[in-house]
C-alpha cells in the first residue's frame, strides 16, 4: 500500500526557505480546527486541544487504511492561527491575552461524517475534553508570504521581523499569523526545530 505524503503533493506550501521570503497561493484546504485562547506554554486549554487534534487525526487516518478504501497517508503537521484582540499584546509578548487556533489539514477526501465518526471512535478511547471544541471546516488563506525559521520558537522575532518588512515594501500585511510546526518538539532538539512563518500578503 503506498502511503500518500501531502507534505510533497502541496510541497509549495509546505515547504519553504530559510534564506529568502516566497510568495506563495495556498490553496482551499480543510482542517481540524481547535480556538482557545492563553499562553501556549502554560495553558491546559492548549496542551489538551493539541492532544485532541492529533488524537483524531490518527484516528481518521487508520479508518481510512481499514476501510475499502485502503488509502495510506501520512498526518499532516500540527499549524497555528495566532492574533490578539489588542495586537501591541501580541507583539510585546503577553502570552496571556494571544488567541489562537491550533488545527491540522485534512486530505480532500475526509468528509463531515468521517470525521464525526472518529470524534466518537476517540471519545471512546480515552477522555478529550477538548473533543467537544473540535470542528471540521475550510480555510482559504490565499495570497501569502512565508519563511523557515530554524530554532526554537522564542527566537523568531528576527525572522517574524524580516518576513514583516518583505510584506511592508511588497504589499500589506492582513490576516493572521500563521505558523507550521514541521519538526516533533519532543524528539528533536530545539536548535533543529523547523517552522514555517506565513502571513498573508494583500498587494
Amino acid at each position: 500500500m503506498d502511503k500518500l505524503d501531502l507534505k510533497k503533493q502541496f510541497k509549495s506550501v509546505y515547504q519553504a526557505s530559510a534564506t529568502a521570503v516566497a510568495e506563495v497561493d495556498v490553496p482551499d484546504f480543510h482542517f481540524l480546527m481547535i480556538d482557545g485562547q492563553g499562553d501556549p506554554n502554560s495553558s491546559s486549554h492548549y496542551a489538551a486541544a493539541v492532544e485532541a487534534l492529533f488524537t483524531v487525526a490518527y484516528t481518521l487516518k487508520f479508518m481510512v487504511r481499514k476501510s475499502s478504501a485502503a488509502i495510506d497517508y501520512a498526518v499532516m503537521p500540527l499549524e497555528g492561527l495566532w492574533w490578539a484582540e489588542d495586537m501591541a499584546a501580541f507583539v510585546a509578548d503577553r502570552k496571556s491575552e494571544w488567541q489562537w487556533t491550533m488545527m491540522i489539514m485534512q486530505p480532500g477526501f475526509i468528509s463531515a461524517e468521517m470525521v464525526a465518526a472518529a470524534i466518537v471512535a476517540a471519545d471512546k478511547k480515552k477522555t478529550l475534553p477538548a473533543l467537544q471544541n473540535l470542528r471540521f471546516e475550510s480555510f482559504n488563506e490565499g495570497h501569502c508570504a512565508q519563511i523557515l525559521h530554524k530554532g526554537p520558537f522564542s527566537e523568531e522575532g528576527p525572522t517574524i521581523d524580516r518576513l514583516h518588512q518583505y510584506i511592508n515594501t511588497n504589499g500589506k500585511l492582513t490576516g493572521k499569523h500563521h505558523e507550521i510546526y514541521l519538526s516533533d518538539i519532543r524528539k528533536a532538539a530545539p536548535a533543529n526545530w523547523k517552522t514555517i512563518i506565513r502571513q498573508p500578503l494583500n498587494k
